[in-house]
């Protein structure tokens, strides 16, 4: 067996985190990805993250997150060489994948009805903030913009707190994780149909796909959403104070809900409805904050689990990622060496397993453009071509 897509070849123009996670996902599954940047600076986040030295390098965490599997090319579109270059790519591949300004491709001549005229099975997707369309089509935003505009932010936080951005990019990667899908997909429907496909995705639909619980709600009953807490709902399905620390509980359904109080030596305040549960809410979290403060956070935990309640003590991102179900599950890959970068290297591969050929990460990440003469040779360009590109600036 071989992994899915192996044989398709995937030009990303895109930048930050959105569009190069997407194409990531492509390149653990074993896609050719040619990332395309513009020659002096690269993509952004080649200059961000919290290694200042790597930034200055064009080698930031952020870049290097989901940079491995791929080939990077450089590229000045505002040229006319340049824009012929990725013609040229484009006529070779199967995806392209771009998150420019709504209409900025197409104004240089390499929108999707361009580029189908030179490769009519292409799969063209293009991500913004607010979709190709509509009264804020042409408007720019990031993962923290969308989140206030969509009423992210609205609901998380306290009301002590007020409105709070998440603490992850979760629009950004959401909407990678659903541009891989879509991009899948669409791959999928060609080998039925032989046909291409143009994607319009933007994080604003992420966004409400993400909500999608809280807003049929307020769709269903007009009221309106506050800060979604972590003691919102049933009692046995929020966080209390231990010994030492949080413990987040979430006994929801009924049999869970018989089991925690069984277990705690209250049979009489097990097997209730969810109607009731809500009625009673304030009464069984007076019970549960008494008896929660009588062990530590990870003593409940155990115990809890031990007999199948849901439950976890709440910790740092550094502590989860020391224990030991991560490393069961190899969601990471460490890099013993990364050109351009001192020492080794850990990054994300991906949130779910095959049993046979799945993702995995095969190269490190590159520095700019350090794929320009073995792909512009295979496109037929020659060692003084390749040249003289460099010296006009046009890679």
């Amino acid at each position: 067996m071989s992994r899915p897509f192996e044989g398709i070849r995937v030009i990303d123009i895109t930048h930050v985190l959105a569009g190069p996670f997407a194409s990531y996902q492509l390149a653990l599954l074993g896609a050719d990805v040619i990332k395309v940047e513009e020659p002096k600076d690269g993509d952004q986040a080649r200059h961000a993250g919290p290694d200042k030295e790597l930034n200055r390098r064009k080698m930031g965490v952020s870049f290097l997150n989901q940079g491995s599997n791929k080939r990077c090319v450089t590229l000045d579109l505002k040229t006319a060489e340049g824009r012929e270059i990725l013609r040229k790519l484009a006529g070779t591949a199967d995806v392209l994948v771009e998150n420019f300004r709504s209409g900025a491709m197409r104004s240089l001549g390499l929108g999707y009805e361009d580029l189908r005229k030179v490769n009519p099975r292409l799969i063209y997707c293009s991500l913004t903030a607010w979709g190709q369309e509509g009264p804020r089509g042409e408007h720019t935003a990031y993962d923290q913009v969308i989140q206030g505009y969509s009423g992210v932010m609205s609901i998380t936080g306290r009301p002590d707190t007020g409105p709070l951005r998440c603490g992850p990019q979760l629009l950004d990667f959401g909407m990678g994780t659903t541009a891989a899908f879509a991009i899948s997909s669409a791959l999928f429907q060609r080998e039925r149909t032989g046909e291409g496909q143009y994607i319009d995705g933007c994080l604003t639909d992420v966004a409400f796909i993400l909500m999608s619980a809280q807003i049929t709600g307020y769709m269903r009953t007009g009221k309106e959403l506050g800060p979604q807490t972590t003691d919102r709902g049933h009692a046995s399905h929020s966080s209390y104070p231990t010994k030492d620390g949080q413990l987040m509980v979430g006994a929801s359904n009924t049999a869970q809900h018989t089991r925690l109080f069984e277990a705690l030596g209250r049979p009489e305040m097990a097997n209730k409805s969810y109607e009731y549960r809500s009625k009673h809410r304030d009464e069984e979290a007076a019970f549960l904050r008494e008896v929660f403060m009588t062990r530590t956070a990870d003593e409940w935990e155990a115990f809890l689990q031990a007999r199948h309640v849901p439950a976890a003590r709440v910790r740092t991102v550094a502590e989860a990622l020391h224990d030991p179900q991560v490393a069961t599950r190899a969601i990471h890959h460490r890099h013993d060496s990364v050109p351009g970068i001192d020492g080794p290297l850990t990054v994300p591969v991906a949130a779910f397993k095959f049993a046979k050929d799945g993702p995995r990460v095969d190269t490190p990440p590159a520095p700019l453009g350090a794929h320009n003469d073995e792909v512009l040779g295979e496109l037929g360009y020659g060692k003084a071509d390749i040249a003289r590109l460099r010296e006009t600036g046009v890679i």
